[in-house]
């Protein structure tokens, strides 16, 4: 693939011995100074395909103090999951990466730019807050890279980038890396980029297929006594449990903490420090059981996440596709289960479409996931017949879409 001496016993070392589909296709025009937009999921080995062609770059460049790479990224967890990519895969170089983010105090990262770095990674927010202080220069940028940019799109980013690809030297190279391409993302593209060379590494189905994916219909006021017995049937080796809000992540945080052992919980309300902690313990596997937002679902990278319970129905369908994303990764197996109520079947239906499969439902044996009617003679087994037909429906409209 082009690859020197030094990026090969970097691989090595990490134990990175069969490039992946994203890394065949992305390095090689990236090694050649392309433009690329890459539609990838995480979980695919796409940091690395950036990250090389980068450390690769910099053996060309001559020493300075401002920057010659840049990667903007959505949230916090994955400024320092990316920056760590490039230290493991940078060992035999010497080279300075900078990871910028909210929530950490700004003074320490002022004074790293100011000593020189080579590459920045960082959320849009805080790289705007160094540029308007006048700590890091973007004058000098070679290569700018869009990790995940459907998400820093989703949530309200777009300013900021439009003001930073403003800032950078019209002559670079632009890598855009999305886990879906939808037409923000491509005017952002026609925009900013020149000639981009188009690569879709998502697999046909984009659910990846080394994932099993079930759902259980269930009452809302069921749904926690739920989630502790499927807990309790699975014995996850790691689990994500994902919910819509940050106080519903909060409550079924400590709920789940007088049941389950090995629980914790990241949402955007926590403190950086907080969350930093989590994620070490979560890393380590002191933590089995992490109840998370979608915000910083996208920036938790742990081969060995084993299952994914949507406790919350995702109300976006990409959301989906993202969340389930979080185990099966690199190839390994995983499961993910997603709670769904009587009200929920035209969500669940168009998730199926989205990814083009239908998900199986599942049952606890001896569980009664509906309350019993009052006055319903014919309610069998806790379901009230006016409640089945919902999901019978939902089958023949996901049937009649296709």
């Amino acid at each position: 693939m082009g690859l020197s001496k030094l990026s090969l016993e970097a691989l090595h070392d990490a134990e990175y011995l069969d490039p992946t589909p994203v890394q065949i296709g992305l390095i090689p025009p990236a090694l050649e100074g392309k433009d690329v937009i890459g539609q990838a999921q995480t979980g695919t080995g796409k940091t690395a395909a950036y990250v090389l062609p980068i450390l690769e770059m910099l053996a060309d460049v001559d020493e300075g103090t401002a920057p010659v790479a840049l990667v903007l990224v959505p949230t916090r967890e994955l400024a320092v999951q990316s920056r760590n990519e490039f230290v493991k895969l940078a060992e035999n170089r010497e080279c300075e990466i900078a990871a910028i983010y909210g929530g950490k105090p700004i003074r320490p990262q002022s004074e790293k730019l100011r000593r020189g770095v080579d590459v920045v990674v960082g959320t849009p927010g805080r790289i705007i807050d160094h540029i308007g202080r006048g700590t890091l220069r973007l004058d000098e940028i070679q290569c700018l890279v869009l990790d995940e940019a459907d998400r820093m799109l989703d949530i309200g980013f777009r300013p900021d980038i439009e003001k930073i690809l403003r800032r950078c030297p019209k002559k670079r190279q632009t890598l855009l890396l999305s886990a879906t391409v939808p037409p923000p993302v491509l005017r952002l593209a026609q925009r900013y980029m020149i000639e981009p060379l188009e690569q879709d590494f998502s697999p046909t189905q984009i659910a990846v297929e080394t994932i099993d994916q079930l759902y259980f219909t269930v009452d809302p006021e069921k749904k926690f006594d739920l989630l502790v017995a499927l807990l309790r049937r699975e014995d996850a080796k790691q689990a994500i449990i994902f919910c819509r809000t940050k106080r519903g992540t909060d409550k079924i945080f400590r709920r789940l903490s007088k049941h389950i052992k090995d629980v914790s919980c990241i949402h955007g309300d926590l403190q950086q420090r907080q969350r930093d902690r989590v994620m070490e313990q979560f890393r380590a596997g002191r933590v089995r059981h992490l109840v998370a937002t979608d915000v910083v679902g996208r920036g938790i990278d742990v081969t060995s996440i084993s299952h994914i319970i949507n406790y919350d129905i995702p109300q976006f369908c990409d959301d989906y596709v993202h969340r389930v994303g979080r185990t099966g990764r690199m190839g390994r197996e995983g499961i993910a289960y997603t709670f769904v109520t009587s009200e929920e079947g035209n969500e669940l239906t168009r998730i199926e479409i989205r990814i083009n499969q239908q998900l199986r439902r599942d049952e606890i044996p001896g569980f009664v996931a509906f309350a019993k009617p009052e006055g319903d003679p014919d309610a069998e087994d806790g379901i009230s017949p006016a409640a089945k037909p919902v999901y019978g429906k939902r089958n023949k409209r996901f049937r009649r879409a296709l």
